[in-house]
């Protein structure tokens, strides 16, 4: 093979082989919930309703029916009206498969800088569902209980 066509093919291939690889990586679905669940924490964060949206499913319910997703993602938009404050940070999340779904548990602490949500500041037990939506995991359930 001459030196030019060397030189044309290795590339060629470097290329195709970087395609190929890309086309065969793909996140690890639990993966993906773990993600999903820092998203949500950082669109607690930010009071950033349509980042946390895109997350829940249509028919999420929180604590078995207290808190619809309308209710959730309400807090979030009065948060931002409001300029309020709120931190969150999970602690280590446990996700286990349950068929084609998965579990997620894990410990969350809230604090605010502000005055809307202080019955609500403290450290969680959060246990929250996930299935496959098309092709993005969202969070069906949720349910937490004060760890204080």
């Amino acid at each position: 093979m001459s030196l030019p066509r060397k030189l044309l093919v290795n590339p060629l291939f470097c290329a195709l082989l970087a395609i190929g690889l890309a086309a065969c990586h793909r996140t690890p679905d639990e993966s993906r919930v773990r993600q999903g669940i820092e998203t949500a924490e950082r669109a607690a964060e930010q009071a950033d309703a349509s980042s946390l949206d895109a997350l829940l499913s249509e028919d999420f319910s929180g604590n078995n029916g207290e808190m619809e997703r309308r209710q959730i993602l309400g807090l979030l938009h009065a948060a931002r009206f409001r300029g309020e404050t709120i931190h969150a940070l999970s602690g280590p999340i446990e996700v286990e498969p349950r068929g084609e779904r998965y579990i997620a548990r894990f410990t969350l602490t809230l604090t605010s800088g502000g005055k809307m949500l202080p019955a609500q500041i403290g450290v969680y037990q959060v246990e929250t569902a996930w299935r496959k939506e098309g092709s993005e995991w969202r969070c069906y359930s949720a349910t937490w209980t004060s760890a204080g």
